[in-house]
């Protein structure tokens, strides 16, 4: 059996993407999009109420991925859930056969569609990823023994290589390896540059694998709002330039998104693809960078224990 956390410590090259879970109760539109992925990447990365905004739940979506044969990554934010409701939900996953987690500390309530809830922030992105290994060895946070059994969890972090303070990229990414982190995920790429510095200056020698996250543009406008809507990310003008000025620019945000999979390959260890609302165009960004079909993965929902 093959799955994500075999392919992680094999030190294959890694492909994921991400998914968002349906806003309601059919999940028909967000099964389609992943079946079409199924067999070119590891694992699919399912959100967790990512920029504030209303979605089904993660864990909910994640087993009705693994119902597809489809390997999860379960995001778990911390914004929304105390230290109890965290180990609820961890526990419940891992009881479902959800084992793969993107521990994450969750955006700001005030960027989302409702903005007036309560955010809570019991943890954040770290002691996620601790409590997590203390699950993981049969106790909660308490240092209370789990009277019935252990998780099972391949805990992952998220990683941005082009945050303006390099000493505070290391200071996160060490405590992040420390905490336990087994594999990170990259916000959006576009300076590579910075990404070879952060492999050879931050990340060498922590023997954890890389996804350099690539996303698709699908114009200049929309290059345009990221730089304007989301923090941190930069996307130069030379990029915007050449959308702009394509007689098709969703293809050229493809042939654009197919490079960048090719510069990341040279780098790390794997890509993390983001194609919001066109999830269907992955398999020919792939095509089109030269990346072969994940081999056949005949995936039950479990995986070996550590």
């Amino acid at each position: 059996m093959k799955n994500f956390r075999s392919a992680v410590e094999a030190g294959e090259f890694l492909i994921t993407a991400e998914v968002a879970p349906p806003k309601g109760g059919d999940p028909a539109h967000m099964v389609k999009m992943a079946r079409l992925l199924k067999d070119r990447v590891h694992a699919i990365n399912i959100t967790d109420g990512s920029r504030a905004v209303l979605r089904m739940c993660p864990m909910a979506a994640s087993v009705i991925l693994l119902q597809q044969g489809i390997e999860p990554i379960c995001q778990i934010a911390c914004r929304d859930r105390n230290r109890i409701g965290l180990q609820a939900d961890l526990m419940g996953a891992s009881a479902l056969g959800i084992r793969n987690i993107l521990a994450l500390t969750g955006d700001p309530i005030k960027a989302g569609d409702h903005p007036d809830a309560k955010a809570v922030f019991d943890l954040e992105a770290v002691r996620l990823l601790q409590l997590i290994e203390k699950l993981n060895a049969g106790i909660d946070s308490n240092e209370k023994p789990l009277t019935d059994g252990a998780t099972d969890l391949f805990p992952g972090a998220a990683v941005d290589p082009q945050s303006p303070s390099w000493s505070g990229l290391q200071r996160r990414f060490e405590r992040k390896v420390i905490a336990g982190a087994q594999f990170f995920q990259s916000q959006l790429i576009c300076d590579f540059d910075r990404l070879e510095k952060f492999m050879t200056q931050i990340v060498a020698g922590s023997n954890k694998p890389i996804l350099a996250g690539i996303f698709l543009l699908k114009s200049a406008k929309n290059a345009a709002f990221i730089n304007r809507c989301v923090p941190g990310v930069n996307i130069p003008q030379e990029i915007i330039d050449r959308l702009a000025s394509a007689s098709d620019p969703l293809q050229e945000g493809i042939a654009i998104a197919a490079e960048q999979v090719k510069m990341a390959s040279q780098l790390c260890q794997g890509v993390h693809l983001m194609a919001v609302k066109r999830e269907d165009l992955i398999p020919q960004i792939l095509d089109l960078a030269g990346v072969a079909p994940v081999r056949s993965l005949q995936f039950s929902g479990t995986v070996n224990s550590r």
